[in-house]
């Protein structure tokens, strides 16, 4: 694999304190360019829908579109970290549908508080990623298959555990508003929103200023050279795929609190979703490459696509058509960069 990197793409690990190596003035345009093009897109986007249909830019339709983003981009930012170490998390949405009926359980079953019930939630989704980092770091079995295999467990607890009813928090009014509820007078934003900017924030802060992103865009960029380098890569593996899964535990905790119940049903689909707008943001699938900023655009990207093409009264199956496409053209622009990286 070649050592080209970008801002956000590390040739090895470093020393705690140290900036990550490889981080060069070409790496850091190459990096600032894509993101640039990634947020032109958006814009162009929401320009064309506006000009299509006016009411696409009034306010309750584009808070609308940011709530629509909310549980999306939580997922894809855990999936961030995954990508880029190289694998792959297809659990993320049924997982988060288990940490949803959990929640449920909490609050609803066990008469929890609330603060409990929430924090429950993000730790189940913990519980999940450390399982399935443990299965892939120490059992050897591909990020693909183990995750594959995660996916249907949780679907499957989330039926049982339900007993494949909706559980309702009838008799936990708050929780309604920890997603719809409205934190900051005078705001139209929903407090999801701002949860997963919040979100945003600290999972920046963990890849670009730690250990721990420095090791993840390392294991991502070359595996062996940072085992040889004398980091413990499987565990680290394990910490990445736990660390997902707070923001997959997360994701289920405000979309129970958006339904104001916990649909055992839900999930399946999410985490394609999630990885698409991981890809569209610029997060390589080879591994060592992507950046936060580029996923919170490119899950917007998604949801501007996907909420102007239902405004302009597109079918949905033309929908899927349209979202598909964008997401193969995404991945050949990947492709396409990635050689001319290793070409120069």
């Amino acid at each position: 694999m070649s050592t080209t990197t970008t801002e956000t793409r590390a040739a090895g690990p470093a020393a705690p304190g140290e900036p990550p190596q490889g981080t060069g003035l070409l790496g850091r345009l190459r990096s600032s360019l894509q993101q640039m093009l990634a947020f032109v897109s958006l814009i162009v986007l929401f320009i064309f829908f506006t000009v299509a249909n006016p009411d696409f830019a009034s306010v309750s339709n584009i808070s609308g579109i940011l709530l629509a983003t909310a549980v999306i981009g939580i997922l894809a930012l855990g999936t961030t970290f995954v990508i880029i170490t190289g694998g792959i998390d297809l659990s993320i949405g049924t997982g988060m549908t288990l940490c949803s009926v959990m929640v449920g359980v909490f609050l609803t079953y066990w008469g929890l508080p609330l603060w409990v019930g929430v924090l429950g939630g993000i730790a189940f989704g913990a519980l999940i990623g450390l399982v399935n980092g443990s299965v892939i770091s120490f059992l050897g079995i591909p990020p693909f298959i183990a995750t594959l295999a995660m996916m249907m467990v949780a679907q499957g607890l989330a039926l049982v555990i339900s007993g494949t009813k909706p559980i309702y928090f009838t008799e936990t009014p708050g929780f309604f508003n920890v997603a719809m509820g409205r934190s900051i007078p005078g705001l139209v934003i929903p407090n999801a929103v701002i949860i997963m900017f919040i979100a945003a924030i600290i999972a920046w802060v963990l890849l670009s200023r730690t250990v721990f992103g420095r090791y993840t865009f390392s294991i991502g960029s070359n595996a062996e050279a940072t085992a040889l380098s004398g980091i413990n890569v499987r565990r680290w593996q394990v910490i990445v795929y736990t660390v997902a899964g707070c923001f997959t535990g997360l994701a289920g905790v405000i979309m129970a609190s958006r339904l104001s119940s916990a649909q055992p049903g839900q999930g399946m689909g999410y985490e394609l979703e999630a990885i698409a707008a991981v890809i569209i943001g610029g997060t390589s699938l080879q591994g060592g490459k992507g950046s936060i900023i580029g996923t919170v655009i490119g899950a917007l990207i998604m949801s501007v696509l996907t909420n102007g093409l239902q405004i302009m009264s597109i079918p949905q199956e033309w929908q899927k058509v349209v979202v598909g496409v964008v997401i193969l053209i995404a991945v050949f622009v990947d492709m396409v960069r990635r050689k001319r990286q290793e070409s120069t």
